[in-house]
């Protein structure tokens, strides 16, 4: 799959921006706070439903304005797709494929990107919240119905916590609480699918990570990912210890067993914090090398490795599985990051894809290999300055 063209509108720093972008590398060079990130962002949101520099979306209509509007003309082989979605500041997002009105959470199905950004570093360095996102982002691409699943379990745990702090409130307890329950069943059926998602993604991951940490460090530290479940005890959010799930246990009956037992210990505590304490919310991706935590264990450049091999390998991945062909990689001001060995490996690990999309605010970072097509930013003013083929 690649992106022809990209057109924009009161996104971000854009009142209006046309991209056209080639199969191969394309380079978007420009000062930091032109908006070439800006461009990157509006390409991931299509195929992620989200931002990787922003939790909520009103940070990306233009000030004064309501929405915004992102299109793309994507390619798949022969057959062309025009996917569009308007971001509004309030209020539900509202999507077209092809002209016809159509779900948000459909975009998925059509535009598969995968993003290196500076922010990766989070992932294996930030709380646990970085590395749910991480996972959910690529569960949506992998399986896009998982979005609707994400966003019916986040509207759940808000109405089950606005019922706990009301409870706390007022007193309620034991009998008063009937309605709880109801929340309950929601809960468990809609976090056991996404517990056993995670489990299987992360299961399937692990050796594309393990091949990409070799290749990115040209070393074997045996990169390892496991999830801790709050459903087994502990709490991954607040640190605590909690046992990761063997891959061989994690069924949906059991899971589902294991999260009614676990809301049903942590009751008592729930109503005392106004808080749901349980569920795929707190769960917490372990990534470990040398048999060691990456965070607060690994080297600068050991933490740089495993980021770079968890994109690459959700890349390969999504590569195996798709009819679509190879995702877009966007490499979006990475290479500023990257020490020069680093630079090499990963611009030689990337290159061979369909579409890649480099932003750099100096041109010299990037490694021969990836400059092709390359095109200025200025103060959102986009211009080609030289084309590269189209082979």
């Amino acid at each position: 799959m690649i992106v022809e063209h990209l057109s924009l509108v009161d996104f971000r720093n854009y009142a209006t921006a046309e991209l056209a972008l080639h199969r191969g590398p394309n380079v978007l060079v420009g000062r930091n706070g032109q908006g070439k990130t800006n461009l990157a962002e509006a390409v991931v949101f299509l195929a992620t439903l989200g931002s990787h520099r922003v939790s909520s979306d009103a940070p990306m209509v233009r000030d004064g304005q309501e929405f915004a509007i992102i299109r793309a003309r994507l390619s798949h082989g022969e057959r062309k797709v025009l996917a569009e979605v308007q971001v509004n500041r309030q209020g539900s997002n509202k999507a077209r494929i092809n002209g016809s009105p159509s779900k948000t959470n459909e975009l998925p199905r059509y535009a598969h990107v995968v993003l290196f950004a500076p922010e990766d570093l989070q992932i294996v360095r930030g709380d646990p919240s970085s590395r749910r996102r991480f996972v959910d982002q690529l569960l949506i691409q992998r399986t896009p119905r998982l979005a609707a699943v994400l966003a019916d379990y986040d509207r759940v745990l808000k109405q089950r916590n606005a019922l706990l702090k009301s409870a706390r409130a007022r007193g309620i307890r034991g009998e008063g609480l009937s309605t709880l329950d109801v929340w309950d069943d929601k809960l468990v059926a809609l976090g056991s699918e996404i517990i056993v998602a995670r489990q299987r993604l992360a299961n399937d991951l692990q050796q594309p990570v393990a091949d990409a940490y070799a290749a990115i460090a040209g070393a074997d530290h045996r990169p390892q990912l496991e999830w801790a479940l709050s459903i087994r005890g502990g709490d991954p959010e607040e640190d605590e210890d909690t046992a990761a799930a063997p891959e061989d246990a994690v069924t949906p009956a059991a899971v589902a067993d294991q999260f009614r037992a676990s809301l049903a210990s942590k009751r008592s505590s729930e109503l005392d914090r106004g808080l749901t304490l349980t569920g795929p919310h707190r769960d917490d991706l372990v990534l470990r090398v040398r048999s060691l935590p990456v965070k607060g264990y690994a080297s600068h450049g050991e933490s740089w490795s495993v980021a770079l091999a968890l994109r690459l390998a959700s890349a390969e991945l999504l590569r195996s599985e798709s009819p679509a062909g190879d995702p877009v990689l966007i490499l979006d001001d990475v290479f500023a990051e990257l020490d020069a060995d680093r630079r090499q490996r990963l611009a030689a690990l990337t290159a061979g894809y369909e579409q890649v999309v480099v932003t750099a605010a100096v041109e010299e970072d990037i490694p021969e290999v990836l400059h092709a097509h390359v095109v200025r930013i200025t103060a959102g003013t986009i211009s080609d300055e030289r084309a590269g083929g189209d082979e």
